[in-house]
């Protein structure tokens, strides 16, 4: 059996990486594990850093990244049922229609295209990565593999097709993917319904819950030279998308330490000797959808120009598990890109008008050379360049800073190029109705595709001239807002919307964020002095406030006055300390009450004024209809609390918790929703809630005479492997805010000792 393994793995290798490079892979690379099992990967070319990264996180997450492979393949429905289902970006989708998806979208000849247009260090990269991979299933052997996927038929050797399809579903994470069901089941009217409620939700359905992340950098004008960065992604807790520490090495070329997510074979988020940066969801949109006027007589065909155009077809068949005959489904695309449909929002294929989806991430393999760029990067200079000249960062907001005290925001991603004045010429009505969540351009008129700029690697996207970079000695900021206000002092200049909303009212996490650091400048926060230090930095990342509670406790306790059913409520609601720490007692009964308050603009006496957006809106009304919103609000937090058997001071660290086999470790943050920086997003389960997208990989990096100083956490662990000792270590530290101090230096890692292999294809 192990020789029949074997052979299938070196099968495998030789006949996908064949594309890449004709040659075998020949690098090899030194694994040195440290404290939590995070891997410093050293070697002399880029082929043996992705062969120790593929070898490393395979170590780590074998069962996960193999059933993201069979994900991206379109096998979910032959392994695991079509009515079951797979989560792709934030939403459930059935296994069927995340199959037909991935058959019909990704589009293999071309990603082989752009491959090989590649450098030769991205190539090599690549093709070490999958040796690296299928090196650690040949060393392991079928009966090494983890209990929870030993035997299964998906767990085995990959491509250089299967890397493809993964990277290609990381670039339209936050496009076309969160759209999935919608492409995979539209279908012509003629046709009876194939699908029996994937159309009939809302795709925006979990749009504005508080996802998302913070990132903060500070300059040399508030604190005492060299910059400081905060970086706080809210990432999943569980599937692919969870971040996964490394170290990586090449001598004199690259040195280079922090995270990446399934499949990346480089750092892409931490910091290197000079520079150190993080990503935030940008709120950007990275791709259209036209609106197409159908032929009279065709509802295959549609008109551009007042000629008609025959939309594509697209067979699909899909395996499904023995026994079952396979299901076999016609797509179908366009000149823009695929035909999605969805009901819901007014997106309906009539025999008048159908609608199809450009995505700017489609084929965006520039992003790993955007990447390698800002890995080797010496300054902020470099990051702006690398994140210009590639337009390869996908979906996020790139902020940084350096050792001389410079800071960067570059809100710089593969944008489609279109201005404010297009959409006013080209938009659909149903903009109106969508208010910026997508925006609908008119696809009969060739004219209202999006617009060629010189100078682009891609034709239509936005150059970076027109998109959001601020340059900075202060500080820079966002939690998934737009560009607009980056730094409160100094708003940023109105640009297209597809780029964001301008002048409009924020949430509440980035205005708690903004007046974090507007209360550290101004020495209101209680701590010393007003510069920003790393152990400040910190403080604030760690603080657990909530934005909510500082403007709505006081005011609603006066309410409680007299008030006989909610004696117990309002006094548990009194007592609490405004934190969502471990200690906090009265947390729930807020979130609880937050959660049943669906707060609207009316309950505010002060409204939003942009002039002053970190401080308004503000001060909660005190007529009849607000303090009566206010009651019911506790009233049914109340209700709930004693229906769930959660008391009202029930403390914070025992109702959130994550869970590890038999143990339960207490976890501190909250919900982004009520203003808190440190987000935890939570399902509840019997006896409490467990965390399941927030704060993820956190690090505070500054710079010394010797180098980088980086102190970091991975809120969930290291490994998905519950046999792994690194399966909850990071988790009890985090939850004890014991933050690690990353060894760096060949004499950090040494000192804290560990073990080291060798690793050769």
């Amino acid at each position: 059996m192990r020789k029949i393994w074997a052979a299938a793995i070196c099968g495998a290798l030789v006949s996908s990486v064949a594309p890449v490079s004709a040659k075998a892979p020949t690098s090899s690379a030194t694994i040195t594990r440290t404290k939590f099992g995070i891997p410093h990967i050293r070697a002399t070319s880029w082929e043996g850093i992705g062969l120790g990264a593929g070898y490393a996180y395979a170590q780590d997450n074998l069962c996960m990244i193999a059933e993201e492979f069979a994900t991206v393949r379109g096998e979910r429905s032959k392994f695991f049922g079509p009515r079951k289902t797979a989560t792709l970006g934030f939403s459930e989708v059935d296994n069927l229609s995340s199959d037909l998806f991935f058959r019909s979208v990704i589009d293999l000849p071309q990603l082989r295209v752009e491959l090989a247009k590649r450098s030769p260090d991205v190539r090599a990269l690549v093709h070490g990565y999958i040796a690296g991979y299928n090196r650690w299933l040949r060393d392991i052997g079928p009966s090494g593999v983890p209990a929870e996927c030993r035997g299964q038929p998906w767990v085995r050797p990959i491509g250089t097709d299967d890397y493809l399809r993964l990277f290609e579903k990381e670039m339209l994470l936050a496009s076309s993917l969160a759209l999935a069901p919608f492409i995979a089941n539209a279908q012509p009217p003629s046709d009876a319904k194939t699908s029996s409620n994937a159309l009939d939700r809302d795709p925006f359905v979990h749009g504005d819950i508080g996802f998302g992340s913070n990132g903060w950098a500070f300059g040399s004008q508030v604190t005492s030279g060299s910059g400081i960065l905060v970086g706080n992604p809210h990432f999943p807790w569980n599937g692919p998308a969870r971040f996964w520490q490394m170290h990586l090495t090449i001598p004199g070329k690259l040195d280079v330490m922090g995270v990446s997510i399934a499949g990346g074979a480089m750092v892409s988020l931490g910091f290197n000797k000079d520079v150190a940066w993080t990503h935030t969801v940008t709120a950007a949109q990275h791709f259209t959808v036209f609106e197409l006027k159908l032929d009279p007589a065709n509802p295959l065909a549609y008109q551009v120009d007042g000629k008609t155009e025959a939309m594509r077809p697209i067979s699909v068949t899909v395996p499904m598990p023995a026994g079952e005959a396979p299901v076999t489904r016609t797509l179908y695309t366009t000149r823009y890109g695929p035909v999605l449909a969805s009901p819901f929002i007014g997106m309906t294929w009539t025999r008048a008008k159908a609608f199809a989806i450009r995505d700017a991430n489609h084929n965006n393999m520039r992003s790993i050379e955007a990447w390698i760029a800002i890995d080797q990067a010496r300054n902020v200079g470099d990051i702006k360049r690398a994140v210009s000249t590639t337009l390869g960062i996908p979906w996020v907001n790139t902020i940084a800073t350096d050792r001389t005290g410079a800071v960067l925001h570059a809100d710089v991603t593969a944008v489609p190029n279109v201005s404010a004045a297009k959409l006013a010429t080209c938009g659909s009505p149903l903009n109106a109705k969508l208010a910026g969540r997508l925006f609908v351009l008119d696809g009969s008129r060739s004219a209202c595709d999006w617009d060629m700029a010189a100078g682009t690697p891609v034709p239509g996207l936005m150059p970076a001239s027109d998109q959001a970079i601020w340059e900075r000695r202060d500080y820079v900021a966002n939690s998934n807002d737009s560009y607009w206000l980056s730094n409160a002092s100094a708003p940023y200049r109105q640009l297209s919307p597809i780029l964001g909303a301008w002048g409009t009212e924020r949430t509440l996490r980035t205005r708690s964020g903004l007046l974090e650091i507007e209360r550290r400048l101004t020495g209101q926060d209680g701590m010393p002095g007003t510069k920003v230090t790393q152990l400040t930095a910190e403080a604030m990342a760690f603080a657990n406030k909530s934005l909510g509670a500082e403007l709505l406790v006081d005011p609603v306790l006066k309410m409680c006055a007299g008030q006989a059913a909610l004696v117990a409520t309002c006094d548990a609601l009194g007592k609490w300390d405004r934190r969502f720490n471990l200690d906090s007692r009265g947390a729930y009964l807020f979130l609880a009450f937050f959660e049943a308050l669906k707060a609207t603009p009316a309950i505010w006496a002060t409204p939003f004024d942009p002039a002053d957006p970190a401080h308004t809106p503000r001060d909660l009304k005190t007529d009849a209809a607000t303090t009566a919103q206010m009651l019911g609000a506790l009233g049914a937090a109340r209700d709930r609390l004693a229906k769930e058997g959660i008391a009202l001071d029930a403390r914070w660290g025992d109702v959130q918790f994550a869970v590890r086999g038999s143990e339960h470790i207490p976890i501190h943050g909250g919900s982004g929703a009520l203003g808190v920086l440190n987000v935890q997003q939570s399902k509840p389960v019997p006896g409490g809630i467990v965390p399941f997208h927030g704060t993820s990989y956190i690090q505070v990096v500054t710079f010394d005479a010797k180098g980088p100083v980086a102190d970091a956490l991975l809120s969930y662990s290291e490994a998905t492997d519950p046999a792994s000792p690194h399966w909850a270590d990071q988790t009890r530290a985090f939850s004890a805010k014991q933050w690690h101090r990353l060894p760096f230096t060949p004499a950090e890692i040494a000192a804290e000792g560990g073990t080291t292999i060798t690793v050769r294809p």
